[in-house]
C-alpha cells in the first residue's frame, strides 16, 4: 500500500517536473556559474586537501546544489495548502508517509539528475575524479535532498504565506553553505571557525564527498559522513511524515 501510494504521488509530481524541463536545467545554473567563474581562480592553489582544485570544488557544489534546491522545495507546498490541494489529498486513504515519499523522492530524482549534468561539465573543464567516488557524490545528493526536503514541506506546512517561508529558509541555508566549507576546506580557516562549522551536518558530508573524489574509501571521514547522511535522512523524513499527520488530525 505504501509503495503505490508513494508511486502514485511520485508519478504525479514528477509529470509536472517533465513539463518544465526550463526549470530543471535553470536549477544548476548557479553551481554551474561557480564551476565557470570561481573554479579556474582555484587552479593551482593549496587549498590544504589531497587532489586537485577541482576535486575540492565539485564535492562542494553538488552539495550546494542539493542544500538551495531542496530547501526551498516546500515553497510549492505552501501554494498548495493555500489553494486546497493539500486538503483534497488527505481527504483520500492515501497514506501520509507516501504524501512525503513521494514528494522528496521526485525532488532526490531531479537534484541527482541536475548533479550528473554539473559534473559532466567539471570534466570537460578539468575535474578527474574515480567513478565510484562520483557514484557515491550521487548518492549524498540524494540523501541531502532527501533530508532537506523533508524539512522544507514539514516548514511550508506550518507556515502561511510564501512571504513566512522564504526569510525563514534563507536565516538556515546561508549559514549552513558558510560554515560548512562547502566552497573552500575549513581547514583553511582560524581554528574557531573550524571548530564552530564542526556543528554543522553538511561539513561531515563535504569532507566524507572528498575524500571519495579522491579515491579514499574506507577513511574516518567517510564513515562519519555516511552515517550523519543517514541519519539526518531518516530523522527528517520522520519529522516531515510527523508534521503531516498532525496537521491531518
Amino acid at each position: 500500500m505504501l509503495v503505490h501510494d508513494t508511486a502514485l504521488v511520485y508519478g504525479r509530481y514528477a509529470r509536472q517536473s517533465l513539463r518544465s524541463r526550463f526549470a530543471l536545467l535553470f536549477g544548476v545554473l548557479m553551481p554551474l556559474l561557480y564551476l565557470l567563474f570561481f573554479g579556474p581562480l582555484l587552479t593551482g592553489l593549496p587549498l590544504g586537501g589531497r587532489g586537485s582544485s577541482w576535486q575540492v570544488l565539485v564535492p562542494g557544489l553538488l552539495l550546494q546544489l542539493a542544500l538551495f534546491g531542496a530547501s526551498f522545495a516546500g515553497f510549492m507546498v505552501v501554494l498548495e495548502k493555500n489553494a486546497g490541494v493539500i486538503d483534497r489529498m488527505r481527504v483520500t486513504p492515501v497514506s501520509r508517509l507516501a504524501l512525503l515519499l513521494g514528494r522528496v523522492l521526485r525532488d532526490a530524482t531531479v537534484f541527482v539528475f541536475q548533479a550528473v549534468l554539473l559534473v559532466l561539465a567539471a570534466l570537460v573543464m578539468g575535474l578527474r575524479a574515480p567513478l565510484p567516488g562520483v557514484l557515491i557524490g550521487f548518492a549524498f545528493v540524494g540523501l541531502l535532498t532527501v533530508a532537506l526536503a523533508s524539512l522544507s514541506y514539514a516548514l511550508a506546512m506550518r507556515v502561511r504565506t510564501p512571504q513566512e517561508f522564504g526569510p525563514v529558509v534563507n536565516a538556515l541555508t546561508m549559514p549552513s553553505m558558510l560554515l560548512s566549507g562547502l566552497m573552500l576546506p575549513m581547514a583553511l580557516g582560524p581554528v574557531w571557525l573550524d571548530v564552530l562549522s564542526r556543528l554543522m551536518p553538511l561539513r561531515y558530508l563535504v569532507d566524507a564527498l572528498r575524500d571519495a573524489y579522491v579515491g579514499s574509501y574506507a577513511t574516518a571521514p567517510m564513515l562519519c559522513g555516511t552515517l550523519v547522511a543517514v541519519a539526518f535522512a531518516a530523522l527528517s523524513v520522520a519529522a516531515g511524515t510527523r508534521v503531516f499527520r498532525a496537521d491531518a488530525a
